[in-house]
């Protein structure tokens, strides 16, 4: 695990000078900001915590679960002494010393994460299917993730590697806002063409919800520090510990596509 120690700000401003809006996800892509441009607009909160340096199992060259909740991923975690991550510790993780809105910079790149990749259309009712050989072979089929840390670019300035791109990853939610997600929520986007930056996050999900390329990582408190709960927030439900979190082996997979989706700039 990597020790992070982060003066950390829950809501930072910053220009884009690239935005694009994505039609099928119906959201704006930033795929540059302006070098220096990070404004706090809040009171800054001091963060020390432990973060696995890659997605679970924690493991360079690993192949991170799919299919799993945030109840898999916190059982998973809290059977080997750890949690999962506070959106405040990922962020500041994946953000790294300098506050940048990509963990390797200011500017959107693919070649440096797992980003951008071509949509292979699912077979969701295979997906899911009860009978392992099928789901197996649909999920291998969509899979189009990279080994953990193999990508040596894809690393924040804190030296945790992954965070936007690949996989996506439960976290725990600082806010309790009424939204879908309840007190979790999805960080870095997984390989395709969506929120790959380190501050979106996605709540449109019930913390229940699996699916073929969600994962997460865990993180846990310096020995000897209280149990850390973002001001104004409150623990999650408390899970058993377990491991819930089988690592796949799939069958061929295609991997990243050698080419990627162009970014459209809005026009002005």
């Amino acid at each position: 695990m990597v020790h992070v120690e982060h003066n950390y700000c829950p809501d930072v401003q910053r220009k884009c000078v690239f935005p694009e809006y994505n039609r099928p996800n119906r959201i704006t892509l930033c795929h540059e900001f302006e070098q220096g441009s990070t404004k706090c607009k809040t009171d800054r909160h001091p963060l020390s915590f432990c973060i696995d340096k890659y997605e679970y199992p924690n493991r360079e060259g690993g192949h991170p679960p799919w299919m799993v909740s945030w109840f898999d991923a916190e059982a998973t975690c809290r059977s080997l002494g750890k949690r999962t991550c506070w959106e405040w510790e990922w962020v500041a993780a994946c953000e790294g010393p300098d506050e940048t809105p990509f963990p390797y910079g200011w500017r959107r790149d693919s070649s440096k994460c797992n980003i951008d990749n071509l949509w292979i259309e699912p077979r969701l009712s295979l997906a899911y299917s009860k009978d392992p050989e099928q789901a197996i072979r649909e999920l291998s089929r969509l899979d189009q993730s990279v080994p953990s840390g193999s990508m040596s670019e894809c690393v924040s300035g804190y030296g945790v590697h992954d965070l936007t791109g690949n996989l996506d990853e439960w976290v725990t939610r600082a806010e309790r806002d009424g939204k879908k997600s309840k007190w979790a929520g999805l960080k870095g986007g997984a390989w395709g063409h969506v929120r790959n930056a380190c501050r979106p996050m996605t709540t449109s999900h019930p913390p229940e919800f699996e699916y073929y390329f969600i994962s997460f990582r865990c993180c846990k408190d310096p020995q000897g520090a209280e149990p850390f709960v973002p001001p104004g927030s409150s623990p999650p439900p408390e899970v058993t510990a377990q491991d819930r979190a089988p690592i796949p082996t799939p069958i061929n997979p295609p991997g990243p596509s050698e080419k990627k989706v162009e970014p459209r700039r809005i026009k002005r």
